[in-house]
């Protein structure tokens, strides 16, 4: 942030300024949005406390997940369990729904199982 500064001397000069950080031992965050969410994996996070308002600062391996209903027909259930010889109707349609309808994609992750 600063360099050349001491960690304790920013530490100290900050606690001065009335500005207090705290890390949060966290798993993942989610961020949801109204198309899409955007989840946070080995995050870091640090609040900040200044003037009477928390400011979030994350780090960690993001990734963008559309969570946007896709309707899965028959006839793709059908198709992904001739091609990968999974009797499941309710695991081949839970791993289509989880690629978006991606029939190529979905087959792939069944075949890896």
């Amino acid at each position: 942030m600063f360099p050349n500064i001491d960690p304790r001397q920013l530490k100290s000069m900050m606690d001065k300024m009335g500005i207090k950080q705290k890390e949060i031992d966290a798993l993942r965050v989610v961020i949801e949005g109204k198309d899409t969410n955007i989840i946070i994996e080995n995050p870091q996070v640090t609040i900040i406390e200044a003037q009477g308002t928390q400011t979030f600062q994350i780090a960690g391996d993001a990734k963008e997940v559309s969570n946007v209903k896709v309707e899965v027909s028959d006839d793709d259930v059908r198709m992904v369990k001739e091609q990968t010889g999974v009797a499941d109707d309710a695991l081949v349609r839970k791993t289509l729904e989880e690629t978006n309808g991606d029939i190529a994609e979905a087959i792939i992750r069944l075949k890896e199982q």
